[in-house]
């Protein structure tokens, strides 16, 4: 059929690496989503890539400006909360020993996850005010780092629907629960974890797909060739409070770098696949001149460093897929996010309209204009199979799944475009389902049900091991799910 789809034969044919064993088991896909951050579903790529894309800028979401707050917050965490979106953060004015008892953990709330507000609580007195928004306070060193999440295990009882962790290498990690994520018990007086270094946001959720409480958290590494890193360990738990041994986090065959957070949580829309948006540290890698630092009023301490925001994945256990090396998020034009722990990217991505996606960065950090910015994404849009003008191809694993119908998040140029035919284990064609039968998909939509010959019904092959060959020209595929 030559038509939309004219498909080069000089590209190379990529087979992506995987075990015999992997090959001949096939994934079971049931009706999750997949979103392209890893290569858990690409058996093979033939003139097609797999693309990062880079969030856009969305204006600044709040200014830290006040007086408990200040220059020197951060670690912040964003929470969903059916039509209400909270952001946790320190606020800390002058710089300090970690877990000292200037820092405070404040609240901010917003309805919409761009216009925020920060409530006035009078639960503590701080700086000698209490109309204040802060949630936690004179309990060091808890606001160090503290870091909480809204418990989606079933069996949670309502007094403990939100838990956190915080907490320093002196104490390790102290938990702590709240019905309403305003006042906060700590849960026990004895640390639940206490092997690690934990001088950064450890972070703690209910998996979905384990079916257990996942802990990611802050550990130093072995020295390599002279230079510890900043690295992460694993813990899970039962229960909240008695956890496993701690596991390294492995990173496959890439270069070792300092990840200051990690920033470890499950996608919502696909809970599990665990992104973690984290920040990449490089110290001693000085941009900003001393004579720039003073004209921003950087602190003089924290402006010969620099880092960014990288993009990583993990689907359990204790490696991390570091698919894309490059930088998710750039520090940008201008010197004030060149900074020593500027870019450190909030915990969580939420949805913050029809097609759209929030995350959120601390920027300028150690300046008087410190503050969370706001970037945005299409759903699904950490990543996708991109495919040039000239046309590509994608060959998955092989799967199974259950479900009547597959759906794609895609876009592709008024002159590309989209046609997957699906095969069974050993790549036949299967009746009904070929190239041939496909329709041609063009457009950019967020969920799109595929059809052949117009119908869209793929019933009768749920719960069969089969495959897809995609057939794509100047396109994106985002994500791919079954619906039921």
């Amino acid at each position: 059929m030559r038509k939309l789809f004219l498909w080069t034969c000089a590209a190379v044919f990529l087979r992506l690496p995987d075990s015999a064993a992997q090959e001949q088991r096939p994934l079971q896909l049931e009706d999750r989503r997949e979103i392209f951050v890893d290569t858990h579903l690409i058996g093979s790529l033939h003139n097609v890539r797999m693309a990062m894309h880079t969030p856009q800028e969305a204006g600044v979401a709040f200014y830290f400006d006040k007086p408990w707050e200040g220059r020197f917050s951060g670690y912040v965490t964003v929470i969903q909360d059916g039509g209400r979106f909270r952001a946790y953060y320190r606020g800390e004015p002058v710089a300090g020993k970690d877990g000292n008892a200037g820092e405070v953990t404040c609240l901010a709330e917003s309805a919409d996850g761009k216009t925020w507000q920060k409530p006035l609580l009078q639960q503590y007195v701080v700086a000698g005010h209490k109309r204040n928004n802060v949630v936690l306070a004179h309990a060091t060193p808890a606001s160090h780092n503290f870091s909480p999440f809204l418990d989606k295990n079933p069996a949670a009882p309502a007094a403990q629907r939100y838990k956190a962790f915080s907490g320093t290498r002196e104490t390790g990690l102290l938990a702590y629960a709240s019905a309403d994520g305003i006042r906060w018990e700590k849960m026990q007086a004895a640390p639940v974890i206490t092997k690690g270094a934990f001088d950064s946001q450890n972070v703690v959720f209910w998996s979905e797909s384990e079916r257990q409480y996942v802990c990611y958290f802050r550990t130093m590494t072995a020295p390599v060739r002279g230079e510890r890193f900043r690295s992460v360990s694993r813990s899970v738990s039962k229960d909240f409070l008695h956890w496993s041994e701690p596991e390294e986090m492995q990173f496959g065959n890439t270069p070792m770098e300092h990840l200051y957070t990690q920033q470890t949580s499950p996608y919502f829309r696909a809970p599990h696949i665990y992104l973690a948006i984290g920040a990449r540290f490089m110290p001693n890698r000085q941009v900003v001149p001393a004579e720039e630092a003073r004209r921003l009023k950087v602190d003089p301490a924290y402006y010969k460093d620099c880092s960014d925001v990288v993009l990583m994945a993990t689907r359990g256990g204790n490696v991390y897929s570091r698919t894309f090396m490059e930088s998710f998020i750039r520090p940008g034009i201008g010197l004030d996010n060149w900074v020593s722990r500027s870019n450190y990217p909030a915990l969580n991505v939420v949805q913050t309209g029809p097609d759209e996606l929030s995350l959120f960065v601390n920027e300028a950090y150690a300046q008087p204009g410190a503050h969370l910015k706001r970037y945005t994404l299409r759903l699904d849009g950490f990543a996708s199979l991109n495919a040039p003008y000239a046309g590509g191809e994608v060959i998955t694993k092989a799967f199974t799944f259950s479900g009547r119908e597959l759906e794609i998040n895609y876009a592709t140029s008024a002159a590309g475009g989209i046609r997957i035919e699906m095969q069974d284990a050993e790549g036949t064609p299967l009746p009904g389902f070929t190239m041939e039968d496909a329709t041609t998909i063009i457009g950019n939509e967020t969920k799109r049900v595929v059809r052949w010959k117009g119908s869209a019904d793929v019933s009768a092959l749920a719960g069969k091991t089969v495959r897809l060959k995609i057939h794509m020209k100047d396109a994106d595929l985002y994500a791919l799910k079954f619906n039921k």
